[in-house]
Formats: structure tokens, sequence, C-alpha cells
């Protein structure tokens, strides 16, 4: 089979064993002598924990522990710290109080873990759980971020002064004021980026061991960062590292959801522990929805000031983000570095202020999906621009056209280096393929309904954890690539090998990846912040160069040439000017049978990245939206994209990342909301009864154009590619529904856009009712 190159979109390597359901996901490991673990929940969103009564259940048949939080100190368990714990752009510390892997004293919502039974069957450790006593004294709850701030807010924890975990002011505000003083023009928007719940196709779940003879826990876990993971796990039980082995099989979708350490992972060792044997638990969908990390949750007053012309002068944002209950994982960083990164997006803007915060409430905590702190801000810019070109009578592709960046590279008001990018010459060809808008529009106005056109400029910074691991061992015939990040469904199976395959010459059925295992390398980022492809394949080339050096003259002396006569090209060593030649597995095979204590003894190759830069995928996206007066049904009719994504491994795969990102969009924009009753802090979308995903129907044919300029920060010139939908698609539908509803004098509208929202507001305009 003739090598594969980057840009080809061969078959995707693993998909026939999921299509023909040979697919391992942690509910499919063939484990024997399983326990099963049951853990019971907080029904309230606040309140003390007066007593739990366990003594009837603990010598039930088929019990075999009952885990309290009263019982963590004496097991050594301590509360989970998140991974973030400070400012990093001021050093101020967050506050925050640990999250205690069974509640204690407190629950701080619903869903929180407070008791666990481990049994032999699943069935016992239900009906176990339900028979454990646990008298709760109900407290007052809140939900929301302007109840949080209120004055008169019950204060969740003592570790948290007026329950604000962070706030920080970027830029320069008298600069800003001076600015908005000599501004011709204004606009300003209040913005809510609403909760969601991420909902992968797989639920989170696990099996713990534990080894009584040598101490060692390991875990099987659906998971996309497995060693920043175990650190924190490792950190919970109290034991070093080295002690706690993680190991991730084929995962059903992370999404930002899968990537921090959560409870239940730290209970599953140790009940493991207590009960010795492995122990398994899978959560179940509803028990998700108050267990998963959510996400989004954002309050923006956002002014843009503008001079005749049309051209920005200064932007000015007050937010505040609810991160819920706990801190956990990375969640503070988002407030702290992405959200802040680029806070013009890809605008010239001579003066930015920022003032940000967050708060902490009794709701489920916040983790990450899809482009965490970037989402937010574009939205914010998005949602303005298309205001102030209503307000100002500036059609709204010209008005971004004015006040696009020209040039490139430029570094953000925060210090951010943005090395590449091509942002006007992609608007106007996202426009030119919504030519023909205006007799769509009359079209759709014959039948009564309401055509609105909307569009969003995306920006993110990829690259997440600084750092990078991969392994490139010889076996025969064979090359194993070992990588400290992982496929999680995206297609790394069949893209990494084709990395190796373009740089080394080696057919890709001779590649063999292997990933998802703490025991197996040292060091790794895992899969988050769409980082794999440009920290993995930049670690792959730099060990790629070393494989290439240290076979030369092990070849010439194959090949009885000087070195520098050697040369490399598709997977052999050539001698200038002549036929001689030999495929690099026999120069691995002869590098092994050298003398061991040389450094040519092997082409085995090990290889650490380090990044200085992120990468920078940017694009338009642009939607059509029809709505139905009547009943306020929004429909996407249209949905097109012109991304950079640098350069592209494999345009297939490439494209279904962008399109499941879309789909993620769509859902915020018209379905999905995370809604929490006041006082009781009760989630009143806790099911897929109540919280509505995407479905096909609901998701037009999409048209995904690539416009990509290498990335120059990496030798791949690759730019991570799959969040981009998930960032544009909020703004640009939202935009388009409020186009729709101009004609009936709505100027502003806040999602999703469910059909009663949407006739609700309808009806109000119909009424007078001023919006």
């Amino acid at each position: 089979m003739p090598r594969v190159r980057i840009g080809d979109s061969p078959e995707r390597t693993e998909d026939r064993r999921f299509l023909i359901g040979k697919g391992q996901f942690v509910d499919d490991l063939p484990f024997g002598n399983l326990a099963y673990l049951c853990i019971l929940r907080s029904p309230h969103a606040h309140a003390k924990v007066r007593s739990i009564k366990s003594d009837a259940v603990e010598n039930l048949p088929g019990v075999l522990a009952v885990l309290k939080g009263t019982d963590q100190i004496a097991a050594g368990i301590k509360p989970m710290e998140p991974y973030v714990r400070e400012n990093f752009r001021n050093g101020e510390p967050f506050s925050y109080l640990p999250h205690p892997p069974l509640a204690t004293d407190r629950v701080r919502y619903v869903g929180q873990p407070v008791a666990a039974v481990v049994a032999r069957s699943l069935a016992i450790a239900r009906d176990a759980a339900e028979r454990i006593e646990i008298e709760f004294q109900p407290l007052p709850a809140i939900t929301s971020i302007s109840s949080a701030l209120s004055k008169s807010a019950p204060k969740i924890s003592d570790n948290i002064p007026d329950n604000v975990i962070l706030r920080w002011q970027v830029g320069d505000e008298n600069a800003s004021q001076q600015a908005f003083r000599t501004a011709s023009h204004l606009t300003r928007l209040r913005l809510t980026n609403h909760r969601v719940i991420t909902n992968s196709m797989e639920p989170r779940g696990g099996v713990g061991f534990f080894n009584q003879i040598s101490s060692r826990y390991t875990l099987h876990i659906s998971s996309q960062s497995l060693h920043a993971g175990r650190d924190c796990i490792a950190e919970t039980l109290g034991v070093d590292n080295e002690n706690v082995r993680v190991i991730a099989p084929d995962v059903g979708g992370g999404f930002g959801l899968k990537n921090f350490a959560y409870p239940e992972h730290v209970l599953l060792l140790w009940a493991a522990r207590v009960a010795g044997c492995p122990v398994k638990w899978i959560n179940e969908r509803m028990a998700g929805f108050v267990s998963d990390h959510q996400a989004r949750d954002h309050l923006a007053d956002a002014e843009l000031a503008l001079d005749a012309d049309g051209h920005f002068l200064a932007l000015r944002i007050g937010s505040w983000a609810n991160l819920g209950a706990y801190l956990c994982g990375s969640s503070g960083r988002v407030c702290s570095d992405q959200y802040a990164s680029l806070p013009g997006t890809v605008y010239e803007i001579p003066q930015i202020y920022l003032s940000i915060g967050a708060v902490t409430t009794n709701t489920v905590p916040i983790g990450v999906t899809r482009g965490p702190g970037f989402a937010e801000a574009v939205n914010v810019l998005e949602r303005l621009i298309d205001c102030a070109a209503r307000e100002m009578g500036i059609d709204r592709a010209e008005l971004r056209r004015r006040n696009m960046r020209k040039t490139t590279p430029f570094t953000s008001i925060t210090g951010t280096y943005v090395d590449s990018g091509k942002f006007s010459k992609n608007l106007n060809r996202a426009m030119q393929a919504a030519s023909g808008f205006a007799k769509r529009q009359q079209d759709a106005m014959s039948r009564a309904r309401l055509l609105g056109l909307g569009f969003a400029y995306h920006i993110k910074a990829t690259g997440g954890a600084p750092e990078e691991k991969v392994e490139l061992n010889f076996e025969d015939d064979t090359l194993i690539l070992t990588t400290g990040t992982q496929s999680i469904g995206q297609g790394h199976e069949t893209t990494f090998p084709q990395i190796i395959s373009e740089f080394l010459g080696v057919p890709i059925e001779k590649i063999r990846y292997r990933h998802g295992d703490t025991g197996l390398i040292s060091k790794g980022g895992g899969h988050g912040s769409s980082r794999a492809t440009y920290m993995g394949g930049t670690a792959m080339y730099l060990a790629i160069e070393k494989i290439i050096g240290k076979g030369k003259p092990i070849a010439a002396k194959l090949l009885q040439a000087r070195e520098t006569e050697i040369f490399y090209k598709k997977g052999q060593y050539r001698v200038s000017g002549s036929e001689r030649a030999i495929d690099l597995f026999e120069v691995a095979r002869a590098a092994r049978q050298t003398n061991a204590s040389s450094d040519l003894s092997t082409l085995d190759t090990s290889q650490e990245f380090t990044r200085k830069h992120m990468t920078f995928p940017n694009g338009c996206h642009i939607a059509e939206v029809e709505i139905d007066p009547d009943t306020g049904k929004v429909d996407v009719v249209r949905y097109g994209a012109v991304d950079d994504y640098g350069t592209i491994i494999n345009p297939m795969v490439a494209s279904g990342q962008v399109h499941g990102a879309i789909a993620q969009g769509i859902g915020q924009a018209l379905l999905e909301h995370a809604v929490y009753q006041d006082i009781s802090g009760q989630l009143l979308s806790g099911s897929l009864l109540d919280y509505a995903l995407p479905r096909a129907t609901d998701i037009p044919p999409l048209s995904v154009i690539f416009n990509g300029i290498d990335c120059t920060t990496n030798p791949l010139g690759v730019k991570g590619c799959g969040e981009a939908g998930a960032i544009a698609g909020f703004p640009a539908i939202t935009n388009a529904i409020s186009d729709a509803l101009a004609p009936l004098n709505i100027h502003s509208f806040e999602g999703p856009a469910t059909p009663e929202r949407v006739w609700r507001v309808i009806n109000q305009a119909q009424k007078g009712e001023d919006r």
C-alpha cells in the first residue's frame, strides 16, 4: 500500500471496529470478580448534613462497604483541589472551597455525592443505598449571578467572601473612559451566554483496582486528559503519582466534559481498596445532569464606542461567570486567561477595558465545553457589532471590514501573539456564499415566514496544556507510536499515522497507534483545547527528524558509503548518485544488533515538546433562519463556514469535527438550556424530557470551506479545528434571529430560541409592549 500523504482523506482506521460493534468503551471492559458502586447524591442544593445512618445496610448480604464523608480523613482521602488555583496574570489566589469526594457537614448542589455503597451486584448496591437514612437541614440556595452578588445572599462558604471567587481588571480604565466621552456613537447590550449541559454519548464511568501487595491503584475511565487527572486523583488519595495508573479505552465523546478529575474517580479507587476487588461504576444519564460539569453561564454588560464613520474607538465590558458550587479543574483559568486572551478578537480596537468576575452558587460545578472563554468573548463582540451596525445604518459586513485587523502577526493587549490569519478574505468569501438572500427573504415573506441572515467571526487559541510527549519504537516491520494525548473520537488513529507516513515515508499499515494509558508514557497533556494535532504532531515531527538523523551513520556503514553521501527519501536511506538504498526498518534492525553501549544502538526515539505559542484557527460562520411568527418555531435553513485551520491533515476528518461543533452551536442557540429553580436550587431541566438536544432534523445541509493559511509557530502548519462551530454558531444564529425579527421592531433577543420564547417576544411586540 502506498504511503498516505497529508491532505489525503483515507477511510478512518477506527471506523470499522465501531461500525461492527467491536469498540471497547468502559462499560465493555471484560473484568471478572467485579463489585459495583452506587452513589447516593444530595436531593438538596444547599443543606447541612445532620446525620447519616447506615448500620442497617452494612451487614446486608452482598454489601461489601459503605463509604461516608466522615470516613474520608481516616482513610487518607483529601478534598479535591482545582488544577488552577490562582490568576496567573497577577498572582492573586482564587477564593474557593476544595471539593470533598463525599460531602461531610454540608451539601452545596443537587447531585453532590453524600455516601456510596459497594456491593456484589448493582441491584444490591442500589437497594442498600435507598435504605441509608440521611437527615438534612435545608438552607437557602442561590443559583444565579445576580442572587450570588445580592447583599442579602446566603454565604456558600466562609472560604469565599461575598460568594466571589475572583475579580480583576484588564486594560486602561481612564483611557477607555476618555474614548467613550469623545465617541460619536455608543452601543450597549446586556448579554447572557446561558448554561448548557454537554451530554456526551457515552456517560462517564470507570473501573477501579487496588493492588494490596504493591499499594498501587489502576483506574479505567472514560476521560480525555489522563495525566493531569492522575495527578489530581493521586493528590486526593494522598499518594505519589507513580502509585496511580489511569487508562482510557475508546471514549464516546468528551467535548471538555471529560477534561478533569471527578469525585467518582477517587471513590472508585477508595472503594476498590476497601472491598479488596475491582469496583465498577457507570453514571446514569439523569445522574449525569446533576453531576457532570456544566458549561457557559456568563453575563456581560458590554459597550462599544465608535466614531462617526463607524471605526471602533473603545470596548468596555463588565462580566461575571457563575462557576457553580466548587472551583474545578481549570475553570478559574477560563476567566483569567481564555476569556481575556483576545478581548478584541480579530478587530482593531484602540482601547479595551474589562472588569472580570466569577461567583460561586448552589449549582453543578462549571467545567469546560468547546471554546471555553473564547465562545463568551466572541459572542459579546459579534452581537455588539450587529447592534451597532443596525443603530448606525451601516451594513453589518461592511462595519466588520472597516475594523478588522489588516495584517498579522499581532499581539493583543494581554500579550497574546497571533501569528497568521486572513480575516477580511474569509468574511468576504462567506458573504459570497450568502448571495441571493434578498430573493430568498421575499420567498419566505410570501409564505408568511420571517427570514433572517446572521454571521459571526470566530477566533480561538488552541494548544491547551503546554507540554506533550511521544515515543516512536521499532518492532520488526512495525513502527509503534505512543502519545500522551488521546483519541476521543476525532480520528487520530488515522491522522497521526498520516503525519508519520508523510514525513517518514512509512506505509500507514505499518504504523501502530497507542494512547490513553499513563503507564505507557510518562507525560501527556491529554486532549483539550483542540491541542492534539498541534502538540502531538509537532512532537512527532521532531522525533522523525531525530530518527532520520540517527539512522544516517548506520545506513552509511551498511551501504558502504560516506555519511555525507546519504540522504533519506520515501522510507529509504539512499546514496547520492547511485541506485543503492536500504529500507528504514532494515536500518532499525541493524541498529538493534550493534553494541548496546553505543548511542546508535536503536532508532527508538522519545520526544518532548513545549510550546511557546498557541495556534489560532479563525473564520466566518453564516446562518439563515426561518421563523414561523404564529408558533415561534425557528429553523436554521442554511449554514455555511469559511474557516482557516492552517494545514489540513485529513479534510474528511476535519470536516467531521467542524460539523459536530456546528451541531453543538445550533443546539445552544435553539434548544439547550440548563434551568435552575430559585430558592430550592433544583435543576428543572434535569433529563432529556426537559433538556432538548439537536437532532438530525435540526441541522441543515452544511457548507464548509477550508481557506487556511499555514500556522507559522509549528512545523506542520496546523491549527486546531474542533471548536469553531460551538463558538460561532450561537452568535451567528442569534444575530440571524434578530435580523428576522427586526421588521417587527424587535431589536434584541436572548437565547435559546425555543418556540415559546420566540412566540412570546413576537406576541409582546404585536401588543405594542416595549422591547
